[in-house]
């Protein structure tokens, strides 16, 4: 099969790279880090501006009515950066959930607004305990990706889904400390929280479950080609002993071992954009191949950028440690590839013939 963008999909390629380039400087990434973990002028230009948090969200629903190839173009480009976007929690899992599982009043009083963002929105697994009872939700969610920067909650418990707003009466939030300072964490305690229930909650948390691992492996990709990228780069410019470190046949054989590991992940995510999109009957299995495949190779590229940049690569003022921790927060988010190896295999059957 020969896989090619459209000139739609290419210009919206081109239209993310620039945006992206020009905008998700180290400075600013940094400066988010210190406080919710959002660039708040980045998220502003990217949802009002261009429109493209809604941009897998039906027209009829106030979005741009694209599919799952366009939204891996824009994750892709986000990782390439380790952009400080709510992209994952909002745009990955939250708006997918409410579009698939929502009523049609909840479609039509929220997709607009989180496809404008106007709201911001994120996606919790409630802890063992959590119980509902009189429309109040009592427990607590201990790993809520962009909570302390969310104004609505998609709250799993159980077999149920809950959306819970920021300002409900009750609803303690406490920001966390995690290694990805660009995808911070939070808790949520419930005390009696006002909860409302989507209407199709199994279909609310597959669709999170598979757009979000999409997500991911996109994001992933993006980030391994940046890890190449720029390894490159220095080894164009390092010299030692006289000549340039790249070329060294030892370095041009790690650089080419990373170059083969991005190609082959491109294809692996793409392909499983594709399969979404289509309704393909092999899209759960490739989209478990593509995380899998994405995230191991971006820890193998951000641990290579770390090695072959040398000291420098070891510093707390090179970008290397960003990619390293973004890649550490890929692989473990919604199944590390171990796991997603694993329901690949019993897909195959090859758990039987074991």
């Amino acid at each position: 099969m020969h896989f090619a963008f459209t000139d739609e999909q290419a210009m919206i390629a081109e239209t993310a790279k620039a945006f992206f380039a020009g905008q998700a400087t180290s400075e600013r990434t940094r400066a988010a880090m210190a406080g919710t973990g959002v660039d708040e002028a980045l998220w502003q230009a990217f949802t009002a501006e261009l429109g493209l948090a809604g941009v897998a969200v039906p027209e009829s629903e106030g979005g741009g009515g694209l599919g799952m190839v366009e939204l891996a173009i824009l994750a892709e480009e986000a990782g390439r950066h380790v952009a400080a976007l709510p992209l994952l929690a909002s745009v990955g899992l939250a708006i997918p959930a409410i579009l698939a599982g929502g009523s049609a009043e909840q479609k039509a009083r929220l997709l607009p607004r989180l496809a404008a963002g106007g709201l911001v929105a994120s996606f919790a697994e409630a802890a063992p305990g959590t119980t509902r009872s009189d429309g109040a939700l009592t427990g607590a969610a201990l790993h809520v990706p962009h909570g302390a920067r969310a104004d609505l909650f998609a709250v799993v418990v159980g077999d149920a889904m809950f959306l819970v707003e920021r300002d409900a009466p009750g609803l303690a939030l406490t920001p966390l400390t995690s290694m990805d300072q660009t995808r911070p964490y939070a808790r949520l305690d419930f005390g009696a929280v006002a909860a409302e229930p989507l209407a199709d909650p199994i279909a609310a948390l597959a669709a999170a479950q598979r757009t979000g691992t999409l997500v991911l492996a996109a994001d992933a990709l993006g980030g391994a080609q940046a890890c190449l990228d720029r390894t490159v780069a220095y080894a164009q410019e390092r010299v030692q002993f006289g000549r340039a470190i790249g070329s060294f046949q030892a370095v041009k054989h790690r650089l080419a071992d990373m170059m083969v590991g991005v190609e082959q992940a491109r294809s692996a995510v793409y392909w499983a954009a594709c399969a979404i999109d289509e309704g393909s009957d092999e899209a759960a299995f490739a989209v478990h191949a593509a995380k899998a495949f994405a995230c191991d190779t971006y820890s193998h590229c951000a641990g290579e950028m770390i090695q072959l940049h040398g000291g420098i690569g070891f510093t707390w003022e090179h970008d290397a440690h960003l990619y390293f921790k973004r890649a550490r927060s890929d692989r473990t988010l919604l199944g590390t590839p171990d796991w997603h190896r694993e329901r690949i295999a019993r897909m195959a059957g090859l758990d039987e013939a074991a």
